[in-house]
């Protein structure tokens, strides 16, 4: 049987979601739970992959196992074995084609700045003292929405077959103390919405014009987009399916 599993952690002590040889991951220590708990070998497949050092605040999965007859029980012990960092938050049956991954319809990452040195957010956001200009931001934002194409933020090297994504909504808000930025779309390249930050934040500090992005999406080249940000501030903070699927 097939099922769904939703879950979040946070990313600072992990090699990022996927499984690599010698390193800790998300997936390794979820997988590693599940298989003690269900005395069964388990391989999950995620909704995607986070790199090191980035946090879900949702994220699923999915497996194959024999049917188990109280999910609630299950993720009371999975929470309880979990470290910390990790969390279990719902588990549910779906039908055997059902897949975490190729069935998502959208994605939604949210990037954290803090501008105030604060202890609290030092492994939670991204600390920048001097002034940003987010209306200009929020400007150059918006441009995103004008292209398809976004190899300009991919990661070098990469072996996508596209550099297609198509983004639904992008925007800078201040949440208390916190500037965020939110991003929507079908899918997201590697190293994505960081590199885009890292544009958004040249314009807010004045280096770039809104309107320069536009030949640097036109342009292809990474080298040309701002740096990228550190992964502490990134946040996967939800994903979507059809509704036959979760129900």
């Amino acid at each position: 049987m097939r099922y769904f599993v939703q879950f979040s952690y946070q990313g600072q002590r992990y090699h990022g979601w996927q499984n690599q040889p010698n390193a800790l991951t998300v997936q390794s220590v979820l997988e590693d739970g599940f298989s003690k708990l269900l005395r069964a070998p388990i391989a999950l497949v995620g909704a995607g992959r986070t790199d090191a050092g980035v946090h879900a605040r949702q994220m699923y999965a999915h497996f194959d196992a024999d049917a188990i007859e109280n999910c609630a029980d299950l993720i009371f012990r999975l929470n309880a074995f979990l470290p910390e960092d990790i969390a279990v938050q719902a588990l549910f049956e779906v039908a055997d084609d059902a897949h975490a991954r190729f069935h998502a319809t959208e994605r939604k990452y949210e990037y954290w700045i803090v501008q105030e040195k604060n202890p609290f957010w030092s492994t939670g956001a991204h600390y920048i003292k001097h002034p940003l200009d987010i209306e200009k931001m929020n400007e150059a934002a918006a441009i995103l929405l004008e292209y398809e194409d976004f190899e300009c933020f991919s990661k070098s090297n990469t072996d996508v077959r596209t550099y297609r994504c198509d983004i639904k909504s992008t925007l800078w808000e201040r949440r208390g103390e916190r500037l965020i930025f939110s991003i929507t779309a079908d899918r997201f390249l590697r190293n994505m919405v960081r590199a885009i930050v890292g544009t958004l934040l040249d314009v807010g500090s004045g280096r770039m014009e809104p309107d320069q992005l536009r030949q640097i999406i036109a342009g292809k080249d990474r080298s040309r987009a701002g740096a990228s940000v550190p992964a502490k501030g990134l946040y996967l903070t939800r994903v979507l399916y059809p509704e036959d699927i979760l129900n």
